[in-house]
């Protein structure tokens, strides 16, 4: 073989990597519109409003964020104003720019649905992992999302703890 293959550990780590990758967003999406009534991209959103201050981002902010288009955002964003969940209101100062806020309804309802999702999460992710592998797949992830967003402008806003 010529060219820059995978060695051989390489590769089996990339085709497992790709197989939780494809499995675990339908498992979780599963999940939480078996027990919900909502996708994991419409909780990822509000889970992000949730955190940030006034609960309140730009359109294009929360787009970054979910790695998501607009138009793809836009369209969930509506379903969620349907169901009361968030707002949408004109940035003050700049017409051409939308806000979304997380509601009252927006965080009781995430706030609802977060012990399943934290469960369903526990189950497919964490508890396959020693503590020690756990901090081994956050380090991993960072040093992932390094080289994807080395400005972690398309990361939530979120501090997550430091691994212990």
């Amino acid at each position: 073989m010529e060219g820059n293959w995978l060695s051989p550990p390489e590769r089996a780590a990339w085709v497992r990597l790709i197989g939780m990758l494809e499995l675990l967003p339908a498992a979780l999406d599963h999940q939480l519109r078996r027990d919900a009534g909502m996708t994991h991209f419409e909780y990822s959103v509000l889970a992000i409003l949730s955190e940030v201050p006034e609960q309140t981002l730009r359109m294009t902010e929360l787009a970054g964020f979910t790695n998501s288009t607009l138009p793809r955002l836009s369209n969930v964003v509506k379903r969620l104003v349907d169901r009361g969940l968030v707002e949408r209101f004109a940035v003050p100062g700049d017409r051409r720019a939308t806000n979304v806020r997380l509601t009252a309804a927006g965080h009781e309802k995430m706030v609802s649905s977060a012990p399943g999702h934290v469960d369903a999460v526990r189950e497919y992710v964490f508890d396959a992992l020693t503590p020690e592998q756990v901090d081994q797949l956050s380090e991993i992830a960072a040093g992932v999302l390094e080289r994807l967003d080395p400005t972690g402008t398309r990361r939530p806003p979120i501090d997550p703890a430091p691994a212990s």
